[in-house]
């Protein structure tokens, strides 16, 4: 049996038309006020989960959509938010993405930009013109949406893709903290009108287990910004998916050399449209092989079901995951997939517009499909008043059954919650929500919370990582307009694993790892995965909280393509690298 190599945590630097988006073509989304979140979290003596560190930790980015008071679509879907090691130095750092001063134009320099933070000492230092995703002539040119993290070409070095409305861009590292754009020299590249192109959210995994990631982008809908569309009263509204054609997404496959080729047409994607926004990969019928699962805006979602020969079939509506329990598609946003209740099989949770319900679909088992369980694992009613984004599944209080957290913000006015912020936005803004799993029952969170649930904002992009090396996941939050915050997790006394796959002959993280570890009599399963939420890319390592248990019994990978190894000798309470031939049968 192989042993695990690691590293124990690090001290804590902190100590120091008539419709919206999400309109699920069913009409007006209705009035429905959330109450806000109490100012003490209902109860001010719990103790936090959660810190808000924004300030402390360095960050200062502000999203800008452009916003001129002509309400155009896009404005309303603000950018999404990375969290990985740019520069090679083992700590995380932060990507955010930014709109443009207007639709069409490019990123200025002395106006709305993405940006990228590189961590030092504990604090996240804003990159000035010398990386090439801010500045040097290299800045994005885009209109930002999302943004998806992966070794494009097995060097080490983690490489990005920004999707955007109109051209995308493909950057790969140096390794140092600088990036160059090789969108044109990828074969990334689009001749076709660049009004047609509006990618939201993209995914990197291996789709044919060839050793190199392969790339999903998400699109959204054919924008024209001559359409407007009102409200009930009459007034100008921001329009909604169902004003504008639908697109087909995009795959593209790695050739192994630095470029890339559109597959789509021949992999059957470009057989389904969709207004699509969130998209996650994970092996979904448990055959060795990654699947693709896309939240649609107002469409029925799509289950990529890999054939194993380069297509796939869309099996979303026979495995009961296309549609909700009463029959309805819903307004899709953000989407994560996780074994929520230990169960060794991925359940899926997707966010929605409000007077509908988030919905969690379970997973029955292999082959058998999806069954919408919301209501019972009480999410349903909790989530009714709110419009959902950004969603990542994380333990929170170590307790080893995965939690959720979900940035919330409405696309059509209602009554305001706040007064605090600039311009047309107070109408739109609501409180974010974290729910603490027991067992498969979920329940909010407030006093341990308060500091995630207390700011009423228009927020979208949610990413998770541990930022400060303590063992438990921060949360990063990219608002609309609005200052993105950071929240340090504090891990209390429970014990807890982080685990880096690593396969030496790919020279880079075994993206679409499985790892499953049986700790005190019970089993817990992770994918390693960066791609989930909205427009956001995660930490990929796989994450454990362990409770009081502090032995791990075994760790098992299945890598990729699907071969497995069992890893023995592996302490907790710390950052573990498992690499691929160093463990047993």
């Amino acid at each position: 049996m192989g042993c695990a190599d690691g590293t124990g945590s690090s001290s804590d630097p902190d100590s120091a038309g008539t419709s919206a988006p999400g309109d699920a073509r069913t009409g007006d989304p209705g009035a429905t006020t959330p109450p806000p979140a109490p100012a003490d979290g209902g109860a001010g003596s719990a103790e936090p989960l959660l810190v808000e560190t924004t300030e402390a930790w360095g960050i200062d980015f502000k999203h800008q959509s452009g916003a001129a008071g002509d309400l155009l679509f896009p404005e309303m879907m603000g950018g999404g938010v990375a969290i990985f090691d740019a520069d090679g130095d083992s700590d995380l750092d932060l990507y955010f993405v930014s709109g443009a001063p207007e639709l069409g134009q490019s990123q200025a320099k002395d106006g709305p930009r993405n940006r990228l933070y590189l961590q030092e000492n504990g604090v996240f230092n804003p990159v000035a013109d010398g990386a090439g995703l801010v500045g040097s002539g290299l800045g994005d040119p885009g209109y930002g949406t999302g943004v998806a993290v992966g070794d494009i070409d097995n060097d080490g070095d983690e490489d990005i893709f920004v999707a955007n409305i109109g051209v995308d861009r493909l950057y790969r590292s140096k390794g140092n903290g600088t990036f160059e754009d090789v969108t044109r020299s990828a074969g990334l590249s689009s001749n076709s009108d660049p009004k047609l192109e509006w990618a939201s959210s993209a995914a990197f995994c291996d789709i044919d287990r060839d050793g190199f990631l392969d790339l999903y982008v998400v699109r959204y809908v054919v924008y024209d910004p001559d359409v407007q569309c009102t409200d009930k009263a009459g007034r100008r509204e921001y329009c909604g998916p169902s004003s504008f054609e639908d697109r087909t997404d995009v795959l593209w496959h790695n050739q192994g050399d630095g470029t890339f080729k559109d597959i789509s047409a021949s992999a059957g994607i470009q057989e389904v449209t969709g207004a699509g926004l969130g998209v996650v990969c994970e092996d979904l019928d448990d055959d060795g092989w990654v699947d693709i699962y896309v939240a649609n805006d107002g469409d029925p979602n799509q289950l990529w079901i890999n054939q194993k020969d380069g297509t796939f079939v869309d099996d979303a509506l026979i495995m009961g995951s296309s549609v909700n329990s009463s029959g309805l598609y819903e307004a899709g946003m953000g989407v994560v997939a996780a074994d929520f209740d230990n169960d060794s099989d991925f359940d899926l949770f997707i966010t929605h517009l409000r007077d509908e319900t988030n919905t969690f679909y379970r997973n029955l088992g292999t082959g058998i499909g999806f069954e919408d369980q919301t209501a019972q694992v009480g999410l349903a009613a909790a989530s009714t008043p709110y419009t959902g984004f950004g969603t990542t599944p994380l333990d929170l209080d170590l307790d080893g059954d995965l939690d959720l957290a979900i940035a919330n913000g409405r696309v059509t006015r209602g009554d305001p919650l706040t007064d605090q912020l600039a311009g047309p936005w107070n109408p739109y803004a609501e409180p974010n929500l974290i729910y603490l799993n027991d067992q498969g029952q979920f329940r909010i969170a407030e006093a341990e919370a308060r500091d995630f649930v207390r700011p009423i904002e228009v927020s979208r992009g949610l990413a998770t990582g541990d930022l400060n090396g303590d063992g438990a996941l921060d949360l990063v939050v990219s608002n609309l307009e609005g200052p993105a915050r950071v929240y340090r997790s504090r891990p209390g006394n429970g014990h807890w694993l982080l685990v880096d796959a690593v396969d030496p002959s790919l020279n880079r993280r075994a993206l679409g790892a499985r790892v499953e570890i049986e700790v005190g009599g019970r089993r817990q399963m992770r994918t390693v995965q960066s791609a989930m939420s909205y427009l956001s890319s995660s930490d990929p390592r796989a994450h454990f909280g362990l409770g009081e248990a502090d032995k791990v019994e075994a760790v098992r990978v299945r890598w990729p393509d699907g071969k497995q190894e069992t890893f023995t000798g592996v302490e907790v309470d710390r950052v573990v690298t498992l690499r691929r031939g160093e463990g047993g049968p």
